[in-house]
């Protein structure tokens, strides 16, 4: 088996019919597998799925496992030389897949691949999840090509070139078993958002690469789980990136602690100004989790000591040595291409 597709789903019949449409109207000369992670469904969509697609694997599970545990699941079940993880509501395109595959398949040293992500229901213009490929600044602020925080720029081939990236977004992504299995998957610990982070910030202290592929495009709906600005969404948000922040800067300075800190502090006052008290809260309880949890950032960080001790050194061109946050609220640089 070449490739296993692994698709966890909580909710909505309409966008997994359509995202699950999409691949079957669009491969046809590629040997797959399907697997739908029933993440403790809340309607009956999976009912749905199973009698119209029959083709289908269903993985049961009692409990939302979040989207890392569900993929992680799938992966269990995968029989694929290359995992496809994609959100359930996402759209495949022509040649997408195959794009993927030969892209991947051009250097044993490629993890993953991840294709040009566009809005759904503005096709012109890139996605919020994923754009055209993610970096990371020095402080663990996450941002990609054709999005920076609420900026959305339109796609007019700026970035239609093949290169490595920092990061593939969790809203599609190609990887190898081999690798993913060698990580031991998603953590589940982080439960959804930043899994896909934390998963290439540690296949590129292996040494691996990660690359984004512009002419495999997906088009994705965004915010049917878990609706953007949402209280959880924020809170996991933050809380996961000082996780990562933390635990996998294995050489984390003092100084670039406070600076991290400071920033959060200064984004919980951003949030009470724009009297977005559930904003503000949010920040707030994801650091005093990490507080609570003093405990488990020691253990993981440890961890990620012992295993990566031997560690390649992340490229400049990746993690950028600039702030992001100053370069968009302080320089006013709205574009990926402006802040290079």
């Amino acid at each position: 088996m070449n490739l296993s597709i692994i698709i966890p789903h909580l909710k909505g019949k309409t966008i997994l019919n359509e995202c699950i449409q999409s691949i079957y109207d669009t491969l046809d000369s590629i040997e797959y597998e399907l697997i739908i992670v029933n993440n403790n469904c809340q309607d009956n969509s999976i009912e749905y799925i199973a009698k119209k697609f029959s083709q289908c694997k269903i993985i049961d599970s009692n409990i939302n496992l979040g989207y890392a545990g569900g993929c992680n699941l799938g992966a269990k079940n995968a029989a694929g030389k290359y995992l496809l993880f994609l959100n359930d509501d996402t759209i495949i395109t022509k040649n997408c897949i195959s794009e993927l595959i030969n892209t991947i398949e051009k250097n044993n040293n490629i993890s993953s691949v991840q294709p040009k992500i566009k809005n759904y229901f503005e096709k012109n213009y890139f996605d919020y999840a994923g754009g055209c490929g993610g970096y990371i600044d020095y402080l663990g602020y996450p941002f990609v090509k054709g999005r920076l925080f609420d900026t959305i720029e339109k796609d007019t081939g700026q970035y239609d070139k093949e290169t490595k990236i920092f990061w593939a977004s969790g809203t599609g992504f190609l990887t190898s078993s081999d690798v993913f299995r060698k990580i031991e998957g998603f953590d589940e610990s982080l439960f959804a958002h930043m899994e896909e982070i934390d998963y290439h910030w540690k296949c590129l202290m292996l040494g691996y690469d990660i690359y984004i592929q512009p002419n495999a495009v997906l088009y994705h709906k965004g915010g049917q789980t878990l609706p953007y600005g949402s209280f959880k969404k924020i809170f996991l948000n933050h809380r996961n990136s000082m996780i990562l922040f933390i635990t996998n800067n294995l050489k984390l300075s003092l100084i670039n602690l406070i600076k991290r800190i400071t920033l959060e502090k200064l984004t919980v006052i951003f949030y009470a100004l724009k009297l977005n008290i559930k904003g503000s809260f949010a920040v707030l309880l994801a650091n005093l989790w990490l507080i609570i949890n003093l405990k488990y950032i020691v253990v993981r960080k440890r961890n990620n000591i012992k295993t990566y001790k031997n560690n390649k050194k992340i490229s400049n061109e990746l993690m950028k040595k600039y702030s992001i946050v100053k370069k968009y609220y302080i320089n006013k640089k709205k574009k990926f291409s402006n802040v290079n």
